[in-house]
């Protein structure tokens, strides 16, 4: 039976009086990829938010086994989560290297002596930041910062990578790139929770997933079961399924 890495039970989250995300629970397995899909403010960025701290929220989370309630949001980075948003949050003034070196600035502070190996790992993973290295991150191109922003999440070393619309804004033969980047990270140990309006290309390749709606989760199962289902394919796949 394969390991539990994150439990979430019951989560919600308020702006003011407006509840955006509602008793969601939710589960991600150890080397798993799970996708959670659904249309435009059905509380998909707010659920990542919470997860990540950076939101208040009540219910249950559990990472690696440990309530993370009262765990600050570096700290949760340290012990392996890490979120890339949608906006990406690049530094546009500083080289690729630079900003890459800045995604292990917590291992830096613990004296981490593998982050040149890890360095060279990322630029294995996308050799077009390597070609890039020196140059400046505001002027690459969108598919080009979506992978600097991946490869900056993995200096930290995270266990679990949360992705934030990965595929937000880029032509169709990019996002083909980035989410076949995306599976290829499972081989490194890395397990992901992705969020994605692409359901399509979500469902092709994750294990498992979820479908948001309205701030609560209206269906779950195999990735495979839910690209099959006939609701799934009316609103989110298109009636040619």
């Amino acid at each position: 039976m394969a390991e539990r890495l994150l439990t979430v039970r019951d989560l919600s989250v308020r702006y003011g009086k407006v509840e955006a995300v509602y008793g969601v629970s939710l589960s991600v397995e150890r080397g798993s990829i799970v996708s959670v899909i659904g249309p435009n403010g059905a509380g998909k960025s707010t659920l990542l938010n919470a997860l990540m701290g950076v939101l208040p929220s009540r219910g249950s989370v559990e990472f690696c086994g440990q309530d993370l309630a009262k765990i600050e949001v570096e700290q949760r980075v340290a012990r392996g989560l890490c979120l890339v948003p949608e906006t990406r949050q690049l530094f546009a003034q500083m080289s690729v290297a630079d900003n890459l070196e800045l995604g292990a600035f917590i291992r830096y502070r613990r004296g981490d002596k593998a982050i040149r190996q890890s360095l060279e790992n990322v630029y294995q993973l996308f050799p077009r930041l390597k070609e890039r290295h020196g140059q400046l991150a505001g002027s690459l191109s969108g598919g080009e910062r979506q992978m600097l922003a991946l490869g900056r999440a993995l200096m930290s070393q995270p266990t679990l990578l949360m992705l934030d619309e990965p595929s937000l804004g880029l032509a169709p033969l990019i996002v083909k790139e980035i989410l076949k980047n995306i599976s290829e990270l499972r081989s490194t140990g890395v397990s992901i929770l992705l969020i994605e309006q692409n359901a399509r290309a979500a469902l092709q390749i994750s294990d498992y997933g979820y479908v948001l709606e309205n701030g609560a989760v209206a269906m779950e199962g195999a990735s495979r079961e839910l690209a099959g289902n006939p609701r799934v394919i009316e609103s989110y796949l298109g009636f040619g399924g």
